[in-house]
């Protein structure tokens, strides 16, 4: 199968990519990891196409007061490689060689993740572990909002037809912070059947509803046993998905707990 047609256009500038995302019908291109696929499927069928790759201004990490700020276009691969992401948000680092495969974290950016929301996937759940806030922007400037906010539901979030997703900002990890990273999939690469990310006292579920499920550590246990309802899929029930999620915590609690 292939794609509808539709219209291209390559913007030099922001403000371009910006003024064109007002066309009816516009949606933003970046990795196209999710996006190309879809089309193909016809699962997606946008009037006109808007490639933001060439924005380099979109793309890099930068510290600033105690913040770590990351380019919407930075790639997994970038993340996964990168000193200072390893330094001040190693849960982001730590989650990065769960994507997928090396062709594909090479292309994919953590904008275009986010602002997918996969339920399975991996940057949406460290976003809500992490407080990190993400930065959109339109014509109209810029707007922030907490993690923990931006995801609605299956696909949706708190994104505007008319915004684009530029930046991420993590609070910097302090001397003490700890964080975990686990997941469980059929296949390496695959999506999550069940992960976990957690920082300190925020441990956040995916794979187990339509958003990251986010609990507090003291409370997360209990969560588990008698709260949590995940999804089933084609290949875990209910039940099954719940024990998973206790196993990954059980594995998570000793590095968590340790001095607090």
């Amino acid at each position: 199968m292939k794609a509808t047609a539709f219209a291209y256009a390559k913007p030099a500038s922001l403000a371009e990519a910006l003024e064109l995302l007002e066309r009816p019908g516009a949606k933003v291109l970046a990795g196209g990891q999710s996006l190309i696929p879809s089309l193909n499927m016809r699962l997606s069928s946008p009037e006109l196409l808007v490639d933001i790759t060439g924005l380099q201004g979109l793309r890099g990490v930068s510290l600033k007061n105690a913040t770590l700020s990351v380019g919407a276009l930075t790639t997994h691969a970038e993340i996964e490689q990168s000193s200072e992401i390893k330094a001040h948000v190693p849960l982001l680092a730590e989650a990065a060689p769960h994507i997928a495969h090396p062709a594909i974290r090479n292309r994919g950016t953590i904008g275009g993740s986010l602002a997918l929301a996969d339920p399975a996937a991996e940057y949406p759940a460290c976003a809500v572990a992490l407080n990190a806030t993400l930065v959109l922007e339109s014509r109209k400037g810029k707007r922030k909002i907490l993690a923990d906010k931006f995801f609605k539901g299956l696909f949706e979030t708190d994104l505007m037809p008319v915004e684009i997703l530029v930046a991420v900002e993590f609070p910097a990890a302090k001397k003490d912070d700890k964080s975990v990273f686990l997941e469980l999939a059929r296949r390496h690469g695959d999506y999550a059947t069940v992960g976990l990310a957690a920082h300190n006292e925020r441990v956040v579920f995916f794979g187990v509803a339509s958003v990251p499920v986010f609990v507090s550590l003291h409370e997360a246990k209990a969560f588990v046993k008698e709260k949590l309802q995940p999804d089933p899929d084609l290949y875990h029930s209910r039940e099954t998905k719940r024990h998973l999620a206790g196993v990954l915590l059980e594995r998570a609690w000793t590095t968590l707990s340790t001095s607090r």
